[in-house]
């Protein structure tokens, strides 16, 4: 869906109208939020999660932050304890995100979470992004809106110099504040998690709390965006780059010359369409095999280009944990 050039919306009604107008269709908005621009998607629209990874050349499926107007949305997505809704009403709005528990059947696209039963949300404190947020109603995925690997953008400009033609629109709300990425709190830890430092100190959430936090950094298991990702593994055994699969594998295909494939991430070779598939059918095809007493999962092979990259990155590390 995106235009050679992105759309240059105004920070206004007319603006925000049709920010909500792509991201209904599936598209992709950069919005300023306090800390910087976010690369916005509906988080519910699993090719349109599937885009931002394509848009920003992101080299693996990390869980994304969600980006919510108010508390009302956010319990529609995650659960809160005590101490969650506690921390919301001390720090939200603002540059805080918090880890928490999915709800069940959110909605939310799996490759939001990266497979993870947990997900980042927060309230960000800019009246734009509430507002636009608000106007959406639901949630929006949206990690920051630059290249992988590439500076944050805090400004439109910095935006399109970074995204060009790989994204619908932006939304020129003039300079992010704080120019940092939120801070990341895991509650359920105890004590609870600084899983990354950002726009709210440590500090603070310290004199909140009245302790110190713990600082978790375990890349096995990561559980919020900067950190390494190799979280879902299949309990049966998972080998790539399968043209022909022995009669004990199910068979996860991709393309149109997988015929008998017990699923396929996409029969057409649509890599944003495998991509939106990927976590999903690798939770079902492993259910059916541990059903059905099949020992392997055999996957076609994925052109190691553009999005195929991300999903050869996943599979290689579920292939890794057998």
């Amino acid at each position: 869906m995106a235009h050679s050039r992105p759309e240059i919306l105004t920070a206004d009604t007319a603006g925000i109208d049709r920010a909500v107008a792509i991201w209904r269709k599936g598209g992709l908005v950069a919005f300023p939020t306090e800390t910087v621009y976010g690369l916005g998607a509906d988080a519910c629209n699993g090719p349109a999660v599937a885009a931002i990874y394509q848009a920003k050349g992101r080299p693996g499926f990390n869980p994304l932050i969600i980006h919510v107007a108010d508390l009302k949305t956010a319990e529609r997505f995650a659960v809160f304890d005590d101490l969650a809704r506690r921390l919301a009403a001390v720090f939200w709005p603002g540059p805080l995100s918090l880890i928490l528990p999915i709800v069940p059947d959110s909605g939310l696209s799996p490759l939001v979470t990266a497979g993870l039963k947990t997900v980042a949300v927060r309230i960000p404190a800019n009246p734009l992004a509430r507002r636009l947020l608000g106007q959406f109603g639901g949630a929006v995925a949206a990690p920051s809106a630059n290249p992988s690997g590439r500076i944050s953008a805090t400004t439109a400009a910095h935006v399109i110099d970074g995204l060009g033609g790989r994204i619908d629109a932006v939304l020129d709300g003039g300079a992010c504040g704080i120019g940092l990425e939120s801070t990341i709190l895991y509650p359920a830890s105890n004590p609870p998690a600084l899983l990354r430092p950002g726009g709210l100190a440590a500090e603070e959430i310290e004199r909140f709390l009245h302790h110190r936090l713990a600082r978790r950094d375990d890349p096995l298991h990561p559980l919020s965006p900067g950190q390494l990702a190799t979280h879902y593994a299949p309990r049966t055994t998972l080998r790539m780059n399968v043209k022909s699969p022995p009669k004990n594998a199910l068979w996860l295909g991709f393309g149109p010359d997988c015929a008998g494939a017990t699923l396929n991430l996409s029969p057409k070779s649509d890599l944003i369409e495998a991509a939106s598939n990927l976590f999903s059918f690798l939770h079902r095809i492993d259910k059916q095999a541990e059903a059905e007493g099949k020992p392997l999962i055999a996957v076609a092979p994925i052109p190691e280009t553009g999005l195929g990259v991300a999903i050869n990155d996943r599979l290689k590390r579920a292939a890794a944990m057998e």
